[in-house]
């Protein structure tokens, strides 16, 4: 198939284990079990764009080869996964005779598992057991508490977590160069900064910008974006821990006449204070000011007085301290 027109998602997805960014000790399990072929249950968890699907399908592909298509059924969270879909759809697939090599067993992948009703899931249970001998079943979800307790008892839990900012820079600067992409490091610095550790949010990032400005730099990345600027939000906390009131409330007014929810504007605000180069003392007490602030935003006290009150909180708080 020509690559050319595919989101780079799609065209940089890792085909093997070995490509995949990241959790290297959960992706070292997951090549065992290829090599070995005796692949429990297993259900894979973490957050959006750390790549468990793809690790799930690069296993299947490296176990499987030429009989994937016949032997790997996928179910995405956009498919009726109901009761009816476990009965029929998934128990005849279980019940299908695939020639394997010894020791291989058929797949069956289902994605975004959480999102499966609680009925679906007691009717998965039973099909587990039954058809354990010809079938493996693999679940990718984002919250594996959602998952009932006796499939969880079924599988082996493997646990994903965010790809680190220097793991997702390599990957970055792969693309960059097969691309031919002109960039600069503040350019993937700040594209580093919005997908918060989410490749697939990286990477269509990356080709927004490409697509829309050509040159990847910091102000292009957050204009696409179209997050509150974090160097905006430093000088905002720079003017707090001087106690500046009246500087550092006209910044965070500005930003909510640009449109920006209250939300955002905390969420980045709390990003950069983690980052920022302040005393940790101070920063400590403004993390918590923040969070309280967003506490009461997210119960649904969105407003502009949320956002001046929590910038006086701030100013005050090194007059607090003394």
């Amino acid at each position: 198939m020509d690559d050319f027109g595919l989101p780079w998602v799609e065209k940089y997805r890792p085909q093997t284990l070995a490509d995949v960014v990241g959790n290297e000790s959960t992706v070292q399990r997951l090549k065992v079990f290829a090599v070995e072929g005796n692949v429990p249950h297993i259900v894979i968890s973490g957050p959006p764009g750390c790549g468990k699907t793809t690790s799930i399908w690069a296993m299947a592909r490296e176990m499987l080869g030429p009989k994937l298509k016949e032997a790997c059924l996928e179910l995405n969270a956009s498919d009726d996964r109901g009761i009816e879909v476990v009965r029929n759809k998934i128990k005849g697939f279980a019940q299908t005779k695939v020639t394997l090599p010894h020791g291989k067993h058929k797949i069956i992948i289902l994605d975004e598992a959480d999102s499966m009703t609680e009925g679906a899931q007691q009717a998965l249970r039973r099909i587990m057991e039954i058809y354990s001998k010809t079938t493996r079943f693999a679940l990718a979800c984002n919250q594996s508490e959602k998952i009932i307790e006796p499939i969880q008892s079924r599988c082996a839990i493997i646990r994903y977590s965010k790809l680190t900012d220097a793991q997702m820079l390599m990957r970055l600067q792969d693309v960059c160069q097969a691309e031919h992409v002109s960039y600069n490091d503040e350019g993937l610095a700040a594209i580093l900064f919005t997908a918060q550790g989410d490749m697939r949010q990286a990477l269509n990032n990356l080709q927004c910008t490409v697509s829309g400005y050509g040159n990847v730099n910091a102000e292009n990345v957050f204009k696409v974006c179209d997050e509150p600027h974090p160097q905006l939000m430093l000088e905002m906390l720079n003017y707090c821990v001087e106690g500046r009131l009246l500087l550092a409330a006209s910044i965070i007014h500005d930003l909510y006449k640009l449109g920006y929810s209250p939300d955002d504007i905390i969420s980045n605000l709390f990003r950069v204070c983690k980052a920022a180069e302040i005393p940790q003392y101070l920063k400590m007490e403004f993390v918590k000011e923040i969070a309280e602030a967003h506490l009461r935003v997210v119960d649904g006290l969105a407003t502009i007085t949320q956002l001046s009150g929590l910038v006086a909180k701030l100013c005050n708080v090194r007059q607090r301290l003394q």
